[in-house]
């Protein structure tokens, strides 16, 4: 198990490119890691990484090394598939990655039901607003709203997502409530985008009586932290265009109001991506299977 845990840190750190990045990942401090490299480098007899105060790169040998570590990892993941497939029994650990929101409200909140059925499959849940690379990352799953960018991975629809444009009271009290979608740009109303590096100008596809239009909004306020935007938002700063199941608990209380009810945003694809590889471990199939079921529920409830 000692060698195969060395391999399993030197993959990590080969696609994070980093000892520390690999640690964290691995839940093993930067020193075990260093010292798993140089086991490992010790018995192959070379150096797989060329290491300097601010870079880490590997060395040809560790580029040749790599892509047989990977076969190594992949037929033991493999071999303990087939075992929970015999034995009923899965475990093992899933990386999993979701937007904010989605994991905050729908993926979160279902983790203990699912650990109370499987409590022997460990869940390693990532959350962020940006794409994430699946193979880099090392994720068996990772959920998203909108069109993916990769069409080689495998695509599992979950539901569509209805959205709104919604404000504070306070918000269309001082700049009044647009009475068209063209008011969004004509009164230059402040909209709160979803924003990263790269990121295209903004566009809000509505559903005006003309057809879907794609209105360019701007405004004062920006991140990329989809939470931000609900808080600033809240707080009489802006327009947010959200899924609906984000903020519906705001809309009910009345502390957010719908903007537009008459124009609304159009609909956003929810789906799961994963390798095919991934999808034939039974962890992985239980864990999407259960999450699709429940998120579709949440859903349709929000609307």
């Amino acid at each position: 198990m000692a060698y195969l845990d060395n391999i399993r840190t030197f993959a990590r750190v080969y696609e994070l490119g980093s000892m520390s990045a690999a640690a964290r990942d691995l839940r093993i401090s930067a020193a075990v890691a260093s010292s798993r490299i140089s086991q490992l480098e010790e018995h192959l007899g070379v150096r797989l990484f060329q290491r300097t105060t601010r870079m880490l790169n590997p060395t040809e040998q560790g580029q040749i090394f790599y892509p047989g570590a990977l076969k190594i990892l992949e037929a033991v993941d493999d071999a303990e598939a087939e075992i929970s497939d015999v034995t009923e029994n899965p475990r093992g650990t899933l990386y999993v990655a979701a937007p904010l929101g989605v994991g905050q409200r729908l993926i979160a909140p279902a983790v203990p039901q699912f650990r109370k059925s499987y409590p022997q499959i460990n869940i390693r849940l990532r959350l962020s607003d940006r794409r994430l690379d699946i193979t880099a990352e090392g994720l068996d799953a990772a959920f998203f709203l909108g069109q993916p960018e990769d069409s080689s991975l495998r695509i599992r629809k979950i539901a569509d997502c209805p959205r709104i444009l919604c404000a504070s009271p306070d918000y269309i009290a001082r700049r009044g409530q647009p009475r068209s979608s063209a008011d969004l740009v004509a009164d230059r109303h402040d909209c709160l985008n979803l924003r990263f590096p790269g990121a295209p100008e903004f566009q809000w596809p509505l559903e005006t009586p003309d057809g879907i239009k794609r209105i360019p909004v701007v405004g004062p306020l920006e991140c990329d932290h989809g939470e931000v935007l609900t808080g600033w938002a809240l707080a009489g700063l802006g327009i947010v265009l959200k899924p609906v199941f984000e903020v519906v608990e705001h809309l009910r209380a009345k502390r957010l109001i719908p903007v537009l009810p008459k124009e609304p945003p159009i609909p956003v694809q929810m789906a799961c991506l994963y390798t095919h590889r991934r999808r034939q471990d039974p962890k992985t199939r239980l864990f999407i299977d259960f999450m699709v079921s429940h998120i579709q529920r949440a859903v349709e409830d929000a609307a």
